[in-house]
């Protein structure tokens, strides 16, 4: 396609200005009568040198994603965990709890109670990072403790099909 050097300088300016080649197209028959089809619209702006700007991607922001609505007495290790401020019996087991309204920022959040009694918040992140905020501040639960409610919670989290 043979274009005088006005109608270069023009192509060459809309694709600076982030043109589309449809855009190319339908503005060289607009302003200068020249007819293209989109393939000779893609060989012209080759034949020039010139690329096109990509546009920018939307920007996405994701909805939180609440846990599903299940019964809570489903949603615990032992059947009847002890309730707040009471100590479980000798040899009582770590019980996680699965809140039916997740925490903001949080994929998924609960709450757990380990063999001393003490009881903790946790919840799991969008970049997959767990955490625990005791009640009681400064308290750290054993290392048997912390094993067993990492066991406990991943399979409270299968159940839920996480």
């Amino acid at each position: 396609m043979n274009l005088t050097e006005e109608q270069r300088q023009a192509v060459s300016k809309w694709i600076a200005d982030g043109a589309k080649l449809s855009e190319v197209q339908n503005r060289l028959a607009a302003e200068f009568g020249v007819k293209l089809t989109y393939m000779e619209a893609r060989f012209l702006v080759d034949d020039l040198k010139l690329t096109p700007k990509d546009p920018e991607p939307p920007k996405v922001v994701a909805p939180p994603v609440a846990a599903p609505a299940a019964d809570p007495a489903k949603l615990t290790v032992e059947k009847n965990p002890a309730p707040e401020g009471t100590l479980p019996a000798a040899g009582a087991k770590v019980a996680v709890i699965v809140d039916q309204i997740t925490k903001p920022g949080a994929i998924i959040s609960g709450k757990v109670t380990f063999t001393d009694g003490q009881l903790a918040e946790w919840y799991l992140d969008q970049t997959g990072r767990l955490g625990v905020v005791p009640k009681q501040t400064g308290y750290k639960p054993s290392a048997a403790d912390v094993q067993e409610f990492q066991l406990a919670l991943q399979q409270e989290v299968a159940k839920l099909g996480y």
